[in-house]
């Protein structure tokens, strides 16, 4: 589950919620049966059940000498259909969510906390950047060449480009970025001329305009669409990774997969044990190290509940715990968790490798430049629901030329595994990042006293703006007599 917006009252959760030293303890109000857990969508155990029920029927069909090919096409029509509506989402998707994240950093970059905001955003996408470019780095040098071609000859890319030059590649990447036909651009998926549109939109729309209104109620519709189809991942991963293995290679499928399981561990790894120990040695003077294992409970409860958001007020009272200002904490750690995805930001390349290698593809620098942008902007703009990842890495792969294969199946079978991973490193760059943003501003508990920051938990729920005043996820700024939006 990908960073999730907050929709309880923070300091009724940060009341209610266990300190850095106590036990995590689940809000019992609402019991819920096993049964019932697992109808929410993106529960690993149904995809798990589906995938390896497939894996059984497709292995024992794969003991048959020849297999017709209109068993293959037949039994994955299902799981092409759920795999072409998951697409269908892209576009309305990355519209909508790209506009509101630029509106949200738009409306707190002003007044007294603009040092604050410009500091902890500067931050997120500092870090951000750098999971990506040694992600992108790694996959190109060392994992991407280790894969192995698992398709059919007749399911490659015979339409693939050829590599373009050095100088044609850096036109074709200016040239992407301002599409000379907005409607030709939406027609022929050119993902990164419109999400380049929507950048600008962001930043040109007023918040409080009926345009926006619209763009809050598409994003609903979308999200909803979106959950329901993550809903019925399990009948869609069956029917894509079943016939897949009618005609494919297990032993070379389950090599492929341990180098992408085994890459982005790695990667992940290198982010959270080296870079951010790093960054925080020489900001935050501290020892990164002793300060992680103190904030163990929240990083641990984010592995165990894949959700970034869940582990918010255990997160709060870690820094805390730690010396960090309220103001600095209250502030930095609920906007960590809509636009700091440094986990998400390095699976992105490894999945889009993973399916281009797979398919006799390679991609060229001009392609990596073009993932790695895309990477930068989709980990802000990802929605508030679980394995938004998932649309995202379809539309990276789109803008590279990469099509969408029954491997696909394999990556969405295992996404829940990586996912607790990727959200551990999520909270622990927003729990690096709360020290580092004190020092680099100079706040000490003692601005605690003064008006500055409030973030109102309440209104972060993605979509939920207030309509007099165009409120975007809660930032509020206060003065002495008065408080408003901003």
């Amino acid at each position: 589950m990908e960073k999730h917006a907050v929709t309880e009252d923070l300091n009724q959760q940060e009341s209610s919620s266990p300190g850095a030293t106590e036990p995590i303890m689940e809000d019992s109000s609402v019991k819920k049966t096993f049964w019932q857990k697992q109808r929410e969508p993106g529960r690993p155990l149904p995809i798990i059940a589906a995938a390896l029920l497939a894996i059984a029927i497709g292995l024992a069909v794969s003991t048959q000498t020849e297999v017709p090919d209109a068993a293959v096409e037949i039994t994955g029509i299902i799981g092409n259909l759920w795999l072409r509506a998951l697409r269908a989402t892209v576009l309305p998707l990355i519209v909508t969510a790209m506009i509101l994240a630029i509106q949200n950093i738009k409306a707190i970059s002003g007044g007294k906390g603009g040092r604050l905001a410009k500091w902890t955003i500067g931050w997120y996408l500092g870090t951000t950047v750098i999971a990506i470019m040694h992600s992108c780095l790694l996959t190109g040098l060392v994992w991407g060449p280790m894969m192995r071609d698992t398709a059919d000859p007749d399911y490659v890319d015979e339409e693939a480009e050829e590599p373009l030059t050095v100088s044609q590649a850096v036109v074709q990447i200016f040239y992407s970025f301002i599409p000379n036909n907005i409607v030709g651009a939406f027609a022929n998926e050119q993902l990164l001329s419109v999400l380049i549109t929507a950048v600008v939109l962001g930043f040109m729309l007023p918040a409080k305009s009926s345009i926006m209104k619209a763009v809050v109620e598409i994003d609903k519709i979308v999200t909803t669409v979106i959950t329901w189809l993550i809903q019925m991942a399990p009948i869609g991963v069956f029917f894509l990774i079943m016939p897949n293995l009618f005609r494919l290679d297990i032993t070379t499928i389950g090599y492929n997969l341990g180098i992408l399981i085994g890459g982005t561990l790695t990667s992940i790894f290198l982010h959270l044990l080296i870079v951010l120990p790093l960054l925080f040695f020489l900001v935050a003077r501290k020892n990164p190290f002793t300060y992680w294992i103190k904030c163990s409970p929240a990083w641990l409860t984010a592995w165990g509940s894949a959700s970034s958001a869940a582990t918010l007020p255990v997160t709060l009272k870690c820094v805390r715990a730690r010396g960090v200002p309220e103001t600095v904490g209250k502030f930095s750690i609920p906007l960590g968790c809509l636009i700091n995805m440094d986990g998400t930001a390095i699976y992105f390349p490894m999945v889009v490798v993973f399916l281009a290698e797979t398919q006799g593809i390679t991609l060229d620098p001009a392609q990596y430049v073009i993932v790695c942008l895309l990477s930068t902007l989709s980990s802000i703009a990802a929605t508030p629901i679980p394995s938004s990842s998932l649309v995202l890495t379809v539309m990276i792969a789109n803008a590279v030329n990469v099509p969408m294969s029954d491997m696909y199946g394999i990556v969405v079978a295992i996404d829940w595994f990586l996912d607790r991973f990727r959200t551990a490193l999520n909270v622990s760059g927003d729990m690096f990042a709360a020290p580092c943003v004190q020092r680099l501003t100079g706040i000490t508990h003692e601005d605690d006293a003064r008006p500055g920051i409030i973030i109102d938990a309440d209104a972060w729920h993605r979509g939920e703006q207030t309509a007099d005043t165009g409120a975007s996820h809660g930032v509020t700024e206060t003065h002495h007599d008065n408080s408003h939006r901003v």
